[in-house]
């Protein structure tokens, strides 16, 4: 009966290119830090063209029409936005997955419970340094550390379960065992590793990106801390995650299914334009928040519309379109390679990733 129950989650949850399973939602582009590496300088503001309330409702509703996706509500600092806690539950309502990305330094009591009483799911917090000195240089803000600590704190009260993301550059590469084990220590159930895509304000960091080499050492590492500690891992804008993984499986003579890894072996690295998006404060929708192509406007056109029609997004589901070493490999539908660093290396979203130090010994669909 297991192995039947397996079979059916595996079916359901095959790799689609079209299957829409997460939208990250910038509400608002206001913030309370300067962080070094944001895609969007965001900072107080306020902003014009920010999405009305009443069209941010009929969004929600429209992505309800096309699957039932986690919906990140995101930034900027999500908790600037007055009506945060209304969209949350509108999406709720709808079906949707709602969860909620923040630097954790606005978080009270009050705010907490609203969170929870909302049907927000999950929260997660950056911490992107083992200690406050280190965390608090990447977020150019003085006392973020402590405050997200602080905020970490209330969230276990509430018992709102909550992930540590973590943004990796020579800035904290050699401390990522340190924040892992902080993540651990804080109750978090989930560590998501973000890999520096140079995009946005994060152009000036290209000096901090780690080096291929490097990228691929800490990847392999994360593949086996997943059965050392507590938390469920994920590798974000680190597409290759998902061959290593594959590679390291068969390695071991194992297969690749939902029963030996999870969700895991049912997506693949870069999702942008296939089964994610990202829409920007003002409605501007596109395959990621590093990849800054225009595919569509929801101030104006329906979500549904945009996500099945966009060009961009047809080509990138196409995988035969996919040039380099990114196109001949035979582990193109589970990594896909980076499309933002592919874009801001060569001008070309479809040509090969740059950071990625595989060479590929055949164009073939691999199991499992």
């Amino acid at each position: 009966m297991q192995q039947e129950h397996y079979h059916k989650v595996n079916q359901c949850l095959s790799i689609k290119p079209n299957q829409l399973r997460l939208v990250a939602w910038e509400i608002t582009r206001s913030c309370n830090l300067d962080c070094v590496h944001c895609r969007a300088a965001a900072g107080r503001g306020p902003y014009q063209g920010e999405l009305s309330r009443e069209r941010a409702f009929e969004i929600l509703q429209e992505i309800a029409t096309v699957g039932k996706p986690i919906v990140i509500l995101t930034g900027g600092e999500p908790l600037l936005r007055e009506d945060v806690f209304d969209l949350a539950r509108q999406g709720t309502a709808q079906g949707l997955r709602m969860v909620m990305a923040t630097n954790g330094t606005l978080l009270n009591e009050s705010i907490v419970k609203e969170i929870k009483d909302s049907g927000i799911k999950r929260v997660s917090i950056s911490i992107d340094g083992a200690s406050a000195q280190q965390h608090d240089a990447f977020r150019k803000v003085k006392g973020a550390f402590d405050g997200a600590m602080a905020g970490i704190e209330l969230l276990k009260k509430h018992d709102v379960p909550f992930q540590i993301n973590t943004t990796v550059t020579k800035h904290n590469v050699d401390d990522i065992e340190k924040i892992m084990d902080l993540a651990v220590e804080l109750g978090a159930v989930a560590h998501h590793l973000f890999l520096l895509v140079p995009t946005g304000r994060a152009r000036d960091l290209k000096d901090q990106e780690v080096e291929a080499h490097e990228y691929e050492r800490i990847l392999r590492w994360f593949y086996e801390m997943r059965d050392k500690v507590p938390l469920h891992l994920k590798a974000t804008c680190a597409p290759q995650y998902y061959r290593i993984l594959r590679q390291e499986a068969h390695a071991k003579g194992e297969r690749v299914d939902f029963q030996t890894y999870g969700l895991d072996s049912v997506t693949r690295g870069c999702l942008g334009g296939t089964s994610f998006c990202f829409i920007s404060f003002n409605g501007i929708v596109q395959p990621c928040g590093y990849l800054e192509l225009n595919c569509g406007d929801v101030s104006r056109d329906p979500f549904d519309r945009v996500w099945n029609n966009s060009p961009i997004f047809l080509q990138l589901r196409d995988f035969s379109n996919y040039k380099g070493k990114c196109g001949r490999c035979e582990y193109i539908k589970f990594c896909g390679g980076c499309r933002a660093r592919a874009y801001e290396a060569t001008g070309d979203f479809l040509a090969e990733e740059p950071l990625c130090v595989y060479e590929p010994k055949k164009r073939a669909s691999i199991r499992g």
